[in-house]
C-alpha cells in the first residue's frame, strides 16, 4: 500500500462532505473501507460501512433538513480534520424518541484517516450534550 498524498486525502474530504451535504448515504458508504474504525459519540460499538450507514442513517432521518457547512479544512498526509458548523431540525425524532420539533446548532469537528482512497478511521467530536439540549430531548438548569 504506498503511502496517500495530501491531495489524495483532501479529494476524499471533499467527496464526503459533498455526499454528507446531500445526504447521500450510499456514497458516503461508498468512501469508507469495509473494516474502518468509527469514533462518535453516538456510534458506540459501530464499525465499517454498516457503522457509518446506521450513524447517518440515524442522522438524516432524525434532521431531515440537516446542513452542514465546512469552516475549515486542515490536511496532512493521510489525515485530514474539517471543522463544521452544523444545523437541523428534529422532525423526524432522533435516538428513537418522539420528534421535538426544535433546532439545533452546533460547531464540531470530523477527522478522517484515509488510505488507498477510501476512509480507514472516522472520528466527531462534537458537544452532543448541547445538541440534545437545544432539541429538547434533556433539560438544562439556567446558571
Amino acid at each position: 500500500m504506498a503511502a496517500t498524498t495530501r491531495e489524495a486525502t483532501e479529494a476524499t474530504l471533499l467527496r464526503f462532505l459533498t455526499a454528507f451535504k446531500a445526504h447521500d448515504l450510499n456514497a458516503i458508504v461508498d468512501l469508507v473501507s469495509p473494516d474502518c474504525v468509527v469514533d462518535s459519540m453516538v456510534a458506540a460499538g459501530l464499525s465499517g460501512r454498516d457503522g457509518i450507514r446506521q450513524l447517518y442513517a440515524e442522522w438524516f432521518q432524525g434532521f431531515p433538513d440537516l446542513a452542514v457547512h465546512a469552516q475549515e479544512t486542515l490536511i496532512e498526509g493521510d489525515r485530514a480534520v474539517a471543522f463544521l458548523t452544523t444545523a437541523g431540525t428534529d422532525t423526524g425524532g432522533f435516538m428513537g424518541l418522539p420528534p421535538t420539533g426544535r433546532s439545533f446548532r452546533l460547531i464540531g469537528a470530523v477527522i478522517i484517516t484515509v488510505a488507498d482512497g477510501q476512509i480507514v478511521r472516522y472520528r466527531s467530536l462534537y458537544d452532543f450534550t448541547g445538541l440534545l439540549v437545544q432539541v429538547g430531548i434533556l433539560k438544562a438548569k439556567p446558571v
